[in-house]
């Protein structure tokens, strides 16, 4: 078992946020000044997202701030963009500040909006870094040749939701797209697949922890698998494990707002060679558990597909 479970899963509920919200999930988790920061998603009464905030001292037991940490924007630019809500954040460091990747949504579809903060008591959205309709985009915490990287999944039917890499010199204008990871035919992520977490950075590649989908006659089944990356050059997979290292298998991720989910969005990599993994189940909680590298690495090697 590669990912042990938390065991005072879930770790946050609806019932932990002190204003009214139907679900806990999709939470990006950074460690800053030695606490665990977590940004996390909830569907508000009428149905919409926001995003809430939760501090914690052993990255499992959190405490949630009595107001949201960011709402659709009421004016400005932003506006017409996330009109329907603000969904799965994604937080990495990266040059002296946080950098928040979150899907907006609206009548247009879907966008990724780029905020920053360097304390999260204030945050400053910077620029809508795609057009519709992409998901899933989690930046690199290093720049490659002098430029942001970052992993992406476009929503299309021609190349079936697959992962991409692009770069960018200043986080607003994005190119030199590559498409580098696709779903494999009758595979448990033969449907789709999407960046998770942040890549972590490890002495054998960076390790992407993704999610991929399976439809099956009940519905579909989200799970999460892992791939290694070129340390110098991302866009060069060097591995991809062949088997999941998560599904739905506990009665908070089979059942819920979309049962058989198990989605990440977050993971800290800790000092003694662990990892923390936090995903949502079913869409409605949060959840956490802890792995190790070099075994998530191993598999990655020594039990591997192509990733094209």
């Amino acid at each position: 078992m590669l990912v042990k479970r938390y065991e005072g899963n879930p770790i946050l509920t609806k019932d932990d946020v002190p204003y009214p919200v139907a679900t806990v999930h999709n939470a990006g988790v950074v460690k800053h000044d030695g606490k665990y920061i977590m940004i996390f998603r909830s569907h508000k009464l009428n149905g919409r997202s926001i995003l809430g905030k939760a501090v914690s001292e052993d990255g499992f037991n959190f405490k949630v701030d009595s107001e949201p940490f960011m709402t659709p924007a009421a004016d400005g630019p932003f506006k017409e963009y996330e009109e329907y809500g603000v969904e799965d954040p994604r937080i990495v460091f990266i040059e002296g500040e946080y950098l928040i990747t979150y899907s907006a949504y609206s009548g247009h579809g879907v966008r990724i909006g780029l905020a920053k903060t360097n304390d999260f008591k204030t945050v400053k959205r910077f620029s809508l870094i795609t057009e519709a309709d992409y998901r899933n985009v989690v930046i690199f915490p290093e720049k490659f040749n002098g430029l942001y990287a970052r992993l992406d999944r476009p929503h299309s039917e021609i190349s079936p939701w697959s992962v991409w890499i692009s770069y960018s010199p200043d986080l607003r204008y994005w190119g030199e797209s590559k498409l580098i990871m696709k779903p494999l035919k009758y595979h448990w992520d033969e449907m789709k697949i999407g960046p998770g977490a942040p890549p972590i950075k490890t002495s054998r590649g960076w390790l992407n922890i993704y999610h991929g989908v399976f439809p099956t006659m009940d519905g579909c089944v989200y799970r999460l698998g892992v791939a290694l990356h070129d340390l110098n050059d991302p866009s060069v997979i060097l591995a991809v494990g062949d088997e999941w290292i998560l599904q739905p298998e506990e009665v908070y991720e089979i059942t819920g707002y979309v049962h058989n989910v198990v989605f990440t969005c977050g993971a800290v990599p800790e000092e003694d060679g662990s990892v923390k993994i936090y995903w949502g189940g079913a869409d409605k909680v949060m959840c956490a558990g802890t792995a190790n590298l070099e075994e998530l690495a191993d598999h990655c090697v020594y039990n591997s597909r192509k990733p094209l």
